[in-house]
């Protein structure tokens, strides 16, 4: 039951948009903690508030521009314990690095096409 004044297209559009506010508002909460504010001063809190915030749009900007379409619609939950959270350890040689990754879910495909992404990024001005 609504009390707007216009079709049931829009009400039902506004709801649909609501219902998705809603899920950007529990993703964030759930992948970067951001409710938790449990510092006793008020500065304290406002940085962890901006330090989650900064982390929920980098996650999303991660997502919209360098992951694969086969996993672009992963919540930020899934990517950090499926993709963040798996990395080893970072070997020195003498001229290159070896990350090493466990392949249960980030294999050298999917990694390989996340650094194809990135690297057609247009590189800003300046």
């Amino acid at each position: 039951m609504t009390n707007f004044q216009t079709s049931s297209r829009a009400v039902v559009r506004f709801y649909n948009k609501r219902g998705t506010a809603e899920q950007w508002i529990k993703e964030g909460k759930q992948a970067v903690a951001m409710t938790r504010l449990s510092c006793h001063r008020f500065r304290a809190n406002e940085v962890r508030l901006w330090l989650s915030v900064i982390a929920y749009n980098l996650g999303n900007l991660w997502r919209r521009l360098a992951l694969p379409a086969g996993i672009a619609n992963w919540s930020l939950t899934s990517l950090q314990q499926r993709l963040v959270k798996t990395g080893d350890p970072l070997i020195k040689h003498a001229r290159y690095y070896w990350l090493l990754l466990a392949e249960s879910h980030l294999t050298r495909r999917l990694f390989g096409g996340m650094l194809r992404r990135i690297e057609t990024l247009p590189v800003p001005a300046g």
